[in-house]
């Protein structure tokens, strides 16, 4: 067995502190916080699914304020523009001369809350910003910040006024993650914590405070703990055996009779690069065959498109994944290295 990064166990730390300022904001959720620092560590974007009111926006708020993050918040409506996320060139009267605004999107940590909600055309506005890293405007090209990540929260396609993302989008989403209602207990804790929470005084008057203001006071960690976690995610080790149960995997939803688009090569990376960062969550220094099944549902279903003759037949994606996953967990079953 390899022996564990010396960054870890710093890494760790860092891991628990974000995980416990967090904690003091939003009850439960820890597969989501999870999921939230794996995209952290690896750069990567986050998808979270779920009807309103699940605390999607509190989560990535929370996270902001948890490090130190330059932090950018877009809501997503069908009169967006493209240049209100990238922004624009605007004509100078005093110079007759054109100069840049820049948009919310030069920023650490961009939410693009319900973006679903927004035409396709705004939508694909960020394939260039999450893909490459930089932005277009005019006929100049500027370089987002580093780290820069986009943590996108949409409604499910049923609800009105919704908009399904494109493949192409999608596919540059590293995980996307479906949130579900919290369990009885911890809705109680929310309700209580809510009931606590009291006034807020304005200059001459007040208002009924709310979850988003508890998140002031000093962050948890800084840029350079999230640098140190980033290289130590690297030094991860991750087999042979591990690299081949994922190549395979993506492969077999490329040959499903039931789909008609298969996973692209970006899963495979996604897995590998995701699992890495779930070991060091979890304060190992090389990856098991734990990772990939618990992450494999986050990188894959979004991936994946069903035929329509499946979809007339009543088959789902779930049902698909299952299929292509039952020979996998047999193989994977001793490859533990």
């Amino acid at each position: 067995m390899p022996e564990p990064s010396p960054l870890v166990p710093s890494a760790a730390r860092f891991v628990n502190a974000v995980r416990a300022r967090i904690a003091t904001v939003v009850v439960g959720q820890d597969e989501v916080v999870e999921r939230l620092l794996i995209a952290l560590f690896t750069g990567g974007h986050l998808l979270l699914e779920g009807v309103p009111g699940l605390a999607k926006t509190l989560l990535v708020s929370a996270l902001a304020r948890s490090v130190d993050l330059g932090f950018q918040r877009v809501q997503f409506t069908v009169d967006l523009l493209p240049g209100d996320i990238t922004g624009s060139e605007v004509l100078d009267p005093r110079s007759g001369e054109f100069r840049v605004v820049r948009g919310p999107v030069f920023t650490n940590l961009l939410l693009a809350d319900e973006i679903n909600r927004a035409a396709p055309k705004v939508q694909s506005a960020l394939l260039e910003a999450m893909q490459e890293r930089k932005v277009t405007i005019g006929q100049e090209t500027h370089a987002l910040p580093a780290p820069f990540l986009v943590i996108a929260t949409q409604n499910p396609i049923e609800q009105g006024g919704t908009f399904e993302l494109p493949e192409a989008q999608l596919d540059r989403f590293m995980l996307c993650h479906r949130l579900s209602y919290p369990t009885p207990d911890e809705e109680r804790e929310v309700l209580r914590r809510n009931a606590r929470l009291g006034v807020r005084r304005l200059e001459r008057g007040a208002v009924v405070a709310s979850e988003f203001d508890v998140l002031a006071g000093e962050p948890a960690g800084t840029i350079d703990d999230l640098v140190a976690a980033m290289e130590a995610v690297q030094q991860i080790h991750v087999s042979e055996a591990f690299t081949d149960h994922c190549v395979e995997l993506v492969g077999r939803t490329r040959a499903h009779p039931a789909l008609d688009l298969g996973a692209s090569p970006r899963a495979g990376i996604a897995l590998v690069k995701a699992a890495r960062a779930r070991a060091l969550i979890h304060g190992r220094g090389y990856v098991v065959p734990e990772d990939l099944f618990a992450l494999v549902h986050d990188v894959l279903l979004h991936r994946i498109r069903l035929s329509y003759e499946s979809l007339a037949e009543g088959v789902t994606k779930e049902r698909v994944l299952r299929e292509v996953l039952r020979p996998a967990a047999v193989a994977a079953a001793g490859a533990v290295e």
